[in-house]
């Protein structure tokens, strides 16, 4: 009987590993190929696949900058637009969630189902509306459009409300009280090193949905010198790129790279901060 049971849980986990393995297979290959095909001319992506680079990476770079394509602003401008919205959105959606579930105060449930309906909300049924408050506060074609709004970020709210119901010790703040640490001094030397996993996991999605915001920047940016590396990569649908298709995989490849560096680096954050967030005691 317990053979039977060691074979079974065997033939389990290997099933296990078969569907793991395809999984990953399906996800790395697609990029794997973007890449390789940024170092390839337009002629040899014609004849069909390869999985190995080529030597024209320099020569597709030549290509987009003869084009007036200025990646690296791109570059810049996005990077720029990540990490401030990602600093804003981690401090103050912790800082609410925190509020929601240390404090206790009237109208604390309605406060909290208001903030889920908020997220089943798409941009798109509130982008007149909130291109006009921008217009009136003259901040359109300005990178604080883009900015700004991610302070009152109903999805991260939510994931930190989530996490921090399960790792929050309501005696090591009272403990912080009694020695007359005030309530934001408690924030942050008490409860941010412990909620760091969530805050980190919040990051990086807060960091990938900002980088590959194309809607709003497209609403709301106008100047070319402005533009976000999404917003150049869609100039590469023009006539003028049609055939050139190794100079159109190494824009896409721009914007792909950095977004793949960031969840290596951080990775283990996002497995224990989700990990951690759906266990409640």
């Amino acid at each position: 009987m317990l053979n039977t049971y060691k074979l079974n849980t065997l033939i389990l986990r290997g099933f296990i590993y078969i569907i793991l393995f395809v999984l990953l297979i399906v996800t790395i290959v697609p990029i794997w190929l973007l890449i390789v095909n940024s170092t390839r001319s337009t002629v040899e992506i014609q004849q069909g696949l390869s999985f190995m680079p080529s030597t024209h990476l320099v020569e597709n770079y030549g290509i987009l900058l003869g084009r007036g394509l200025n990646l690296w602003r791109g570059f810049f401008n996005s990077l720029f637009v990540a990490v401030a919205s990602t600093i804003l959105t981690v401090y103050f959606s912790m800082l609410t969630a925190y509020g929601i579930v240390v404090y206790n105060f009237k109208g604390k449930r309605l406060f909290s189902n208001f903030i889920v309906v908020l997220v089943m909300i798409p941009m798109q049924l509130s982008i007149v509306g909130f291109y006009q408050y921008m217009s009136k506060l003259g901040l359109t074609d300005n990178f604080a459009s883009l900015i700004l709004p991610t302070i009152a970020s109903a999805g991260s709210v939510f994931f930190g409300k989530q996490y921090l119901e399960s790792v929050v010790i309501k005696d090591l703040i009272d403990a912080g009280r009694v020695d007359g640490a005030s309530e934001f001094s408690i924030f942050h030397s008490i409860m941010m090193p412990i909620a760091l996993p969530g805050a980190v996991t919040m990051g990086i999605f807060a960091f990938i949905a900002s980088w590959n915001n194309f809607f709003n920047a497209f609403i709301l940016i106008s100047s070319l010198e402005r533009y976000t590396l999404p917003m150049l990569v869609q100039t590469l649908r023009g006539d003028v790129y049609r055939t050139e298709y190794g100079a159109i995989y190494l824009g896409l490849a721009f914007t792909v790279v950095p977004i793949i560096i960031i969840y290596t680096i951080f990775s283990r954050y996002i497995v224990s901060g989700i990990a951690m967030g759906s266990v409640k005691e």
